[in-house]
């Protein structure tokens, strides 16, 4: 078997034979730390088995590559693949469910704890000379907020929002499970995110991107907020419609947001949501689509990667999404 690793940098950080060196077990190992979309065809050419993280595979694509019988995402969303041509090719596609739940969820408490209590700021502010100038035996960046009695709303209720709404009890908040716009399940009890937002001291985003939930935090859904809440996104940057945040950022309705993923990533130099010159600049925190990113949650990525395409050479299903 002939096996090509497309883009394995964000997964591996340069370390190729630790994280990938196993699959030298089942074939021949290419692995690439990153791959232009238009040089797939080029690159992946005789190959059996394909591993991508975002390299997209097409329709177009995959038709130019007959000898391809494997396509393993390492990660969990599938959308950068088109699925029902794989599934018209018969080529097998994975997806790595649940590996990140405990990293993803203890990113989405430092994001709100950076709002609740200013960590950073604070310390900034001690090393700039404020404590030393300080009149007083304390002061304070901005208010602080206990975390205690306030209303987390968790919209997606798979393995991170399950962890999210179990960190969040622990801390004492009220936990209310948001239906997902276009779940087959029609809620499968959940609020209605028309009762859950105006309840919301923070909105925490766990759902897959679909065409049902692509912009769903739209001027609507954000007005619904309360103007002091926060909105919490660590799933996908589509989830959100960026002009309506930045619109409901600048009329002052919103208390902030917090955001590990947007749109298009990487994000232009010109993005509004990350000018630290916008007057909103002090309510927005964005970081580089870190939150998945522990180093265990990148070994048990590889590890659960690397699983897949070995059941798939022994004819089993596992983690199969075709």
């Amino acid at each position: 078997m002939r096996i090509v690793v497309l883009d394995g940098f964000t997964t591996d950080q340069g370390g190729v034979e630790a994280f990938w060196g196993e699959l030298r077990a089942l074939g021949e190992l290419i692995a690439y730390p990153r791959t232009a979309p238009g040089d797939v065809v080029r690159r992946c050419a005789g190959a059996n088995a394909a591993l991508t993280n975002k390299v997209p595979f097409t329709a177009d694509t995959l038709g130019r590559l007959p000898e391809l019988r494997y396509i393993g995402v390492v990660a969990t969303g599938t959308n950068v693949v088109d699925l029902p041509a794989a599934r018209a090719a018969g080529i097998a596609v994975t997806n790595v469910p649940g590996y990140a739940a405990a990293s993803v969820a203890e990113m989405v408490f430092a994001l709100i704890l950076h709002f609740a209590r200013d960590v950073a700021g604070h310390a900034a502010a001690v090393k700039a000379g404020g404590w030393a100038a300080s009149p007083d035996f304390s002061f304070f960046t901005r208010p602080m907020v206990e975390l205690d009695g306030k209303t987390l709303v968790v919209v997606g209720s798979g393995a991170i929002g399950g962890a999210v709404a179990r960190i969040g009890a622990a801390f004492g908040m009220r936990i209310v499970r948001a239906a997902v716009p276009g779940s087959p399940s029609g809620g499968g009890g959940r609020t209605p995110l028309a009762g859950a937002l105006p309840q919301a001291d923070f909105v925490s985003l766990h759902c897959p991107l679909t065409e049902a939930t692509r912009g769903m935090v739209s001027a609507a859904f954000l007005a619904a907020m309360k103007p002091d809440a926060l909105l919490i996104n660590t799933g996908r940057g589509g989830l959100v419609n960026e002009p309506d945040l930045v619109a409901a950022l600048a009329g002052g309705r919103l208390g902030g947001a917090a955001l590990d993923v947007l749109d298009v990533e990487p994000p232009p130099a010109d993005h509004p949501l990350t000018d630290p010159r916008a007057p909103w600049a002090d309510r927005v925190v964005v970081t580089p689509h870190i939150a998945w990113g522990t180093v265990e949650a990148r070994r048990r990525l590889a590890a659960q990667a690397i699983a897949n395409l070995a059941a798939f050479a022994r004819g089993e299903r596992r983690n199969r999404v075709d």
